[in-house]
């Protein structure tokens, strides 16, 4: 063991709440909750893109809200509700969620690292305001960044997904138990 090892906190276990299943990690103190979804549970539809919370490839949702999993302790999300895209997916019926198929048909994505962390601001956004503005979703999504796209594509996927969520009964978000 080399000395810088030996000075390292040791791992300790948490319980974490993700896709509506509970486990049990051991982790660093340090560890940040994109590396223990990504390593420690296999779900790598979370991306790591810029590792400092301004590309936003690795929101998930946390308590209903869209967060940067890059910039969240991992220790600090145990005992809320997590929910990533993989969980979205779980969800909603068909395994595709109204805001996924929508991206599909406007061509909202190109290469596609981007797009689950669009789907996951775009659903909190949707959660909160059914039907949104144009301002509204470019204010929502922000946060994102997307390097193939001009993000007029996206927009319109936001709103074609918008308007068959509200039109579609008991669709609100297309998977309620996000935000529950």
């Amino acid at each position: 063991m080399s000395n810088a090892e030996s000075k390292r906190p040791a791992k300790r276990l948490l319980t974490l709440d993700v896709n509506g299943s509970r486990y049990q990690v051991a982790a660093y103190p340090s560890a940040v909750l994109l590396d223990v979804l990504r390593d420690d549970l296999g779900l790598v539809g979370t991306k790591r893109g810029c590792d400092m919370g301004t590309c936003g490839c690795c929101n998930v949702l946390i308590d209903g809200r869209a967060v940067m999993s890059c910039l969240v302790l991992a220790h600090d999300a145990a005992g809320k509700s997590i929910w990533t895209i993989e969980g979205v997916c779980e969800q909603s019926p068909g395994g595709v969620h109204p805001l996924q198929a929508a991206w599909a048909e406007c061509g909202g994505s190109q290469c596609g690292f981007c797009t689950a962390g669009f789907v996951m601001a775009s659903l909190e956004l949707l959660h909160d305001e059914p039907e949104p503005s144009s301002r509204q979703i470019r204010q929502a999504i922000s946060g994102n960044v997307c390097r193939c796209t001009g993000y007029t594509k996206i927009v319109e996927a936001i709103e074609t997904a918008a308007g068959r969520m509200v039109e579609t009964p008991g669709c609100a978000s297309g998977a309620e138990v996000l935000f529950e």
